[in-house]
């Protein structure tokens, strides 16, 4: 008989910056008045364990949404041509298959870790976004992802892992370890 492992639940200081970067995200698109969907998204990307992860991963997000989303606008701006009301024809899988090899190309040059969120934006564009906003789709999602991301490094910048313990500790959620000489 097998026994079960138990396991140690633990909300630590990056949970707990990647939540508070979230909502500040979300209070200041309520704010606005304007859907804080994607720009969350960046906001949970782009919070790491320390500022080079956050720069990494927030740049993964940001860079792909960027190449996905220019490379989308232009693909499909060029398939309109062919196709005026953007229905769903044979031809597109052309599209999606240089649009693929070129993001990742573009992802070589100028952002490795792009490739993935870029084909999901890339995806999106050409498979389910209708001809009337396609261009205003892919902008927004880039702007938003973009304040995502800036919102979660200023906050991983302004809580080091130093001011988080201390704030912490303050509020009672983290113990106090006393280190002595003995």
């Amino acid at each position: 008989m097998m026994e079960k492992q138990k396991y140690h639940f633990h909300i630590g200081q990056r949970n707990i910056k990647t939540a508070f970067a979230t909502m500040l995200t979300a209070a200041i698109y309520f704010l606005i008045h304007r859907n804080p969907t994607f720009a969350c998204i960046g906001a949970i990307f782009g919070t790491g364990n320390s500022m080079e992860n956050s720069c990494l991963h927030g740049g993964n997000r940001f860079f792909g949404t960027l190449i996905g989303g220019v490379l989308g606008m232009v693909l499909f701006r060029i398939y309109i041509i062919f196709y005026p009301d953007g229905s769903p024809h044979i031809a597109m899988l052309l599209f999606v298959f240089v649009g693929v090899v070129a993001l990742i190309v573009l992802s070589q040059i100028f952002w490795v870790g792009a490739v993935q969120p870029g084909g999901v934006v890339l995806c999106i564009l050409l498979f389910n976004t209708p001809v009337e906003t396609y261009i205003s789709y892919s902008l927004n999602r880039i702007f938003d992802t973009g304040v995502g991301v800036v919102i979660a490094l200023l906050v991983n910048w302004l809580l080091p892992r130093e001011r988080m313990t201390r704030i912490l500790e303050v509020l009672h959620l983290k113990k106090r370890v006393e280190v002595t000489d003995e």
